[in-house]
């Protein structure tokens, strides 16, 4: 474990409230800025991992990354604060804009930002998938894991859950058989 920085309770607060306030939908990028590079908690294998275990829990990923990287750094009451502080300001700032939309949905302009806001998200979340890929393994079977997985997601439209409960045991395994076969 090389993590560089253990951050206090309030620092787990605070770092996700910030995250919260700032991000909508599209969280995933400032959420490894400040994890990786700004506070240096995690390494980018580190941040990798526990993404990886967010992503196959129910729930919003970078919840579930939240979720385990406060309980990693202060087990329970870490979870609580760093999830609090992820969900507090998104879910005020949510209720407001939903009593504001009922109100003004009708809006051309505002029909005009929304149809906006697809693209900018699609590429944030596009420029962080290359980034992480960036960090994976250059094996064969690991690159044929991720584009046979793009392929039934992205260009298949195949079920993510029946997809998971194949890939990810397909995965785990190859990862420990290969590893049983490396000399130590």
């Amino acid at each position: 474990m090389e993590t560089h920085n253990i951050p206090t309770r309030r620092e787990l607060f605070t770092g996700f409230f910030g995250i919260g306030i700032v991000g909508f939908g599209g969280v995933l990028p400032l959420v490894h800025h400040m994890l990786v590079l700004r506070k240096g908690w995690l390494t980018d294998a580190e941040f990798t991992e526990l993404l990886g275990l967010g992503q196959i829990l129910p729930g919003p990923n970078v919840v579930n990354l939240s979720v385990a990287v406060g309980g990693r750094f202060h087990g329970a009451s870490g979870a609580l604060l760093a999830f609090s502080g992820l969900l507090l300001a998104p879910f005020c700032i949510a209720m407001l804009l939903v009593s504001l939309y009922q109100q003004y949905r009708g809006l051309p302009a505002l029909q005009q930002v929304l149809a906006g806001l697809a693209p900018a998200a699609t590429g944030l979340i596009f420029g962080m998938g290359l980034r992480l890929a960036a960090k994976l393994e250059r094996s064969s079977w690991c690159i044929a894991l991720a584009v046979v997985t793009f392929v039934a997601i992205g260009l298949l439209h195949w079920p993510l859950l029946p997809l998971l409960l194949v890939m990810v045991p397909l995965a785990v395994t190859l990862a420990w058989h290969l590893q049983q076969k490396e000399p130590t």
